[in-house]
């Protein structure tokens, strides 16, 4: 079973903000969106509204040259939990991929023995708060390399119990319906049965008049 939906790893490869091919010469022609169902490519606003009008789609935005995504554009789709967040331009973001660091700066965050320090379980960079990965690509590698957590978010787990529950009541309705439509079909035949082997009573003649 995969832990990660299948457009993930193409989201986390691609390289965003180059110029779009096709749309050279407009003005908003940089490629920062990606579709969720297509998954294949970044594109143009121009592009979406061409050829991903009704899909789900996603916009990529950019953090210190380091490419971001609004935590409202991907919680619905993604469990993001464990990811270190920031607050940017007034919207809370993370970052999708691990952002080098300067090596002595990491050693020393490393040796610094600070109780309240907080470090990334791959990369090691030093995190605000209690969390386990600094970007989404930090989670995947977790992910795959100690099994101890998924992608899977949670509405979207509901939503299956959701489904599984209502299956199972729809199963149980019908077997009850397949019960009881048995039930009347052989109701009948039992009935004419006892019927033909009841005796009739006999007959009583009224009394003579005088």
């Amino acid at each position: 079973m995969k832990v990660e939906p299948p457009w993930l790893e193409g989201l986390l490869r691609i390289t965003f903000f180059r110029i779009c091919k096709e749309h050279m010469k407009s003005p908003r022609n940089e490629c920062n969106m990606f579709c969720l169902d297509c998954g294949n490519n970044a594109f143009c606003f121009y592009c979406k509204s061409s050829f991903h009008n009704h899909h789900q789609v996603i916009q990529i935005r950019r953090s210190s040259y380091h490419d971001v995504v609004r935590v409202t554009e991907i919680q619905n789709v993604l469990d993001i939990s464990g990811v270190q967040t920031y607050v940017i331009n007034s919207a809370r973001v993370l970052f999708l991929n691990e952002r080098p660091q300067n090596q002595l700066k990491a050693n020393h965050n490393n040796n610094s023995g600070k109780s309240n320090s907080h470090f990334c379980e791959i990369c090691r960079r030093n995190l605000l708060d209690p969390f386990r990965f600094c970007s989404l690509g930090c989670k995947l590698v977790g992910i795959k390399k100690n099994g101890n957590g998924s992608f899977v978010s949670t509405a979207k787990k509901e939503e299956e119990e959701e489904n599984e529950e209502l299956l199972l009541r729809e199963g149980i309705i019908v077997f009850h319906k397949q019960k009881q439509q048995v039930y009347q079909i052989s109701t009948p035949c039992s009935n004419h049965n006892n019927n033909s082997r009841r005796r009739k009573g006999i007959p009583q003649r009224a009394p003579l008049g005088f």
